[in-house]
């Protein structure tokens, strides 16, 4: 790569529309030029979740506007553009069609090269949006639809070392808190209503401890945080379980991840010991403190995308497909959408956490 490499980013897995400049110069170093993000929460608020053909149709009205409004912040003609990257998965499907089609497009009536990029691999790649941080490193990936742990050696090159076996941490989260009465989405409400509460007050369970291996589980503790949440009234109740879940979370979160450490450490040199924990609950705090103590207890440097970075956006998923384009790796304009779409192809086949019949996580 000898020069700088200008990619538009399409991103609409989900209930945000999305769309990002992002330049890659040749030693590594990204720079988001723009970065423009459509929320649909007053969309979706009334029904207390995401309606997949709510989500389609919204993409279908705002994405040519947020696609002209990140090329105008960026200052960027499309013909300066060097690629067009869209993610095409995993993710709700109608909605990743809008996104996919959409890139298919612009690349085909600019004569540019597409790329189609895994959203979970944009994640992976959120915290260099900002900072550098060389290959390889350990990754959390942990989000609404997503909880695992993943070697990331570069470039679409990832190694799958734990996944949750039901539901996610930050379904945990959205799901406690609306059976608390908050309001969509839930998360980021708890984490408020937390201030100030006492997370040892409420025994919850304690899922996986002292299993071998890294993976996850978060049912149990929904589930009984939920059936709690229902017979309190009085807002110290309230505060003092939003607390315990809180800490419930992180603590897992972190008990798995040592795990993972300890594992990823036996393989690399004491200068690879990096750890990054990227997706939409990177954001809350209490977790971000508790896995930042372990980064430092077990002798790993610490990183995490800018809070903006954090939720779903296109500057991770322009990223991603600029890392992609300076390695030649593009895609021919039949690729497909994918509501599935693992990092660790070869694990999900031989290990697979979810199968058919079974609800869980969308990775």
């Amino acid at each position: 790569m000898s020069a700088a490499l200008t990619v538009l980013g399409v991103e609409t897995s989900c209930d945000e529309t999305a769309a990002a400049v992002v330049r890659l110069a040749p030693g590594g170093r990204a720079e988001v030029l723009s970065s423009v993000v459509l929320s649909q929460i007053a969309e979706h608020a009334p029904y207390g979740g995401v309606v997949p053909e709510i989500a389609a149709r919204a993409h279908v009205e705002t994405i040519d506007a947020v696609v002209r409004g990140a090329l105008e912040e960026a200052n960027t003609p499309a013909r300066e553009l060097h690629g067009v990257a869209a993610t095409a998965g995993p993710g709700l499907v109608g909605g990743v069609m809008v996104g996919l089609s959409f890139g298919k497009a612009m690349a085909l009536a600019l004569g540019l090269p597409l790329i189609a990029v895994n959203h979970l691999e944009g994640h992976a790649v959120s915290a260099r949006l900002t900072a550098d941080i060389p290959y390889p490193f350990l990754l959390l990936l942990v989000s609404g639809g997503h909880c695992q742990l993943l070697e990331v050696a570069g470039v679409g090159v990832c190694t799958r070392l734990g996944s949750t076996i039901d539901d996610a941490a930050g379904e945990a989260f959205d799901k406690i808190g609306g059976a608390l009465g908050l309001a969509y989405p839930a998360g980021p409400a708890l984490e408020r209503l937390a201030r100030g509460g006492d997370p040892t007050r409420f025994p919850l369970p304690r899922a996986l401890l002292g299993r071998e291996g890294c993976d996850f589980s978060f049912s149990g503790l929904k589930t009984a945080a939920a059936r709690l949440a229902h017979g309190l009234t009085e807002e110290t109740d309230r505060r003092d379980l939003a607390a315990a879940v809180q800490g419930a979370i992180a603590r897992q979160l972190a008990d798995r991840t040592t795990r993972a450490m300890k594992l990823y450490a036996g393989r690399h040199s004491p200068l690879d010991r990096r750890f990054v924990v990227a997706g939409g609950v990177a954001a809350n705090g209490a977790v971000r403190r508790a896995l930042q103590d372990l980064a430092a207890a077990e002798g790993f440097t610490f990183a995490a995308p800018p809070l903006a970075y954090c939720t779903d956006n296109a500057a991770m998923i322009a990223l991603a497909g600029a890392e992609r384009l300076a390695l030649g790796l593009t895609d021919g304009l039949d690729a497909v959408a994918r509501p599935r779409w693992p990092l660790d192809e070869a694990a999900a086949r031989l290990n697979p956490t979810h199968v058919p019949g079974r609800k869980g996580a969308k990775a």
